[in-house]
């Protein structure tokens, strides 16, 4: 499984099954995607962000390998011959090689897949997953607008949290509105507006609204 990626399926039907699998979903515009062409369910071809896509069934990060051996035999083969595509060694292109050795493969569809690898789909996960969260514990001085998640080890005071707001572990949040955002572990956010914004780990931001994307051990001040 890729690892900026979170996956709402049951797995029982793929691990049990003896043959290579590979998680894809139908999507409008898989350009920048692995994309899967099948026949009959059966992969025929992976094509790693092609510019004019033959399939929509986009690669989701999720394998089942059944013969890894191989898998690492392609890469190595891979990295001894420097074969790239867009100047990077492709885990798309060691499966197609996995496939032009005569390893079949199947789609596994997947409908629960969330991409956490851009801003915008990084806080639609967090939505999602903050429907299934239960209500936050009440907080002196604080207005709770579900759905939000506050860890218990988080430091909020004088503060409207959500709705879709997270406050992770040891994040300190003073005199501040947070909707729709992520404040990350160890971050501070103080006398501030925080909206469609990802504040990084130990991050600090002072000061009127922004939406703002900041990463970690920043410190940001506005006046």
């Amino acid at each position: 499984m890729l690892g900026d990626t979170i996956f709402d399926v049951d797995l029982k039907s793929m691990i049990k099954n003896d043959q290579t699998q590979i998680g894809v979903k139908h999507v409008d515009d898989p350009r920048r995607f692995g994309v899967a062409e099948t026949t009959d369910g059966i992969i025929t071809r992976l094509v790693e962000k092609p510019e004019v896509p033959k399939s929509n069934l986009a690669l989701v990060g999720l394998y089942y390998i059944t013969q890894p051996q191989l898998l690492v035999d392609c890469l190595t083969e891979m990295i001894r011959n420097d074969t790239r595509t867009k100047g990077e060694f492709q885990l798309t292109d060691a499966l197609q090689m996995m496939i032009d050795h005569g390893e079949k493969m199947k789609t596994f569809s997947i409908e629960g897949w969330f991409d956490c690898g851009k801003p915008e789909t990084l806080l639609s996960t967090n939505r999602h997953l903050l429907e299934h969260q239960p209500v936050p514990q009440a907080l002196k001085g604080v207005l709770i607008q579900p759905p939000a998640f506050i860890s218990p080890k988080a430091k909020v005071s004088n503060a409207i949290i959500g709705p879709h707001a997270t406050i992770a572990e040891n994040a300190t949040v003073e005199n501040t509105i947070v909707r729709n955002s992520i404040i990350s572990e160890g971050a501070t956010v103080l006398n501030s507006l925080i909206e469609d914004s990802i504040i990084g780990n130990n991050a600090v931001v002072r000061g009127n609204y922004k939406r703002i994307n900041i990463g970690d051990s920043s410190e940001l001040e506005f006046y």
